[in-house]
C-alpha cells in the first residue's frame, strides 16, 4: 500500500507547479494558489504515509522523480515548454532512476 501512496504522492506533486503557473495569470491567480496549496498538502500527506514503510531517501527520490517527469510532460503538452532530444533523454534518465530505486527496494 505504501508504494501506491508514494505514486499518488508523486502524481499530486505535479499539481502544485501547475497551480503556481496558473497563478502567474491575473485571471486565475487565486485559483492557481489554492490549487498549489491543496496539491502540496495532499502530496505531503501521501508522502508521509508512504514513508511509514519505505526508506526516506528512496521515498523522496521517487516522489520528486515522478513530480519532475510529470511536470515536464505537463509543461510540454499544455504550456508549450521547449522540447529537445536531450530534454527527453533527461526525463528518461529520471524515470530509469525511479524504476531502479523501486527494483532495489
Amino acid at each position: 500500500m505504501s508504494w501506491i501512496y508514494l505514486v499518488l504522492a508523486g502524481l499530486f506533486e505535479i499539481g502544485w507547479p501547475v497551480g503556481l503557473k496558473m497563478a502567474q495569470v491575473p485571471a486565475t491567480r487565486v485559483t492557481g494558489i489554492v490549487i498549489a496549496v491543496v496539491f502540496m498538502g495532499i502530496s505531503g500527506l501521501l508522502l508521509w504515509l508512504a514513508q511509514r514503510t519505505i526508506p526516506m531517501g528512496t521515498a523522496y527520490a521517487v516522489w520528486t522523480g515522478i513530480g519532475a517527469a510529470g511536470t515536464f510532460l505537463v509543461g510540454v503538452l499544455f504550456y508549450g515548454d521547449p522540447t529537445s532530444l536531450l530534454r527527453f533523454a533527461g526525463v528518461v534518465l529520471i524515470i530509469a532512476g525511479v524504476v531502479t530505486l523501486k527494483l532495489a527496494h
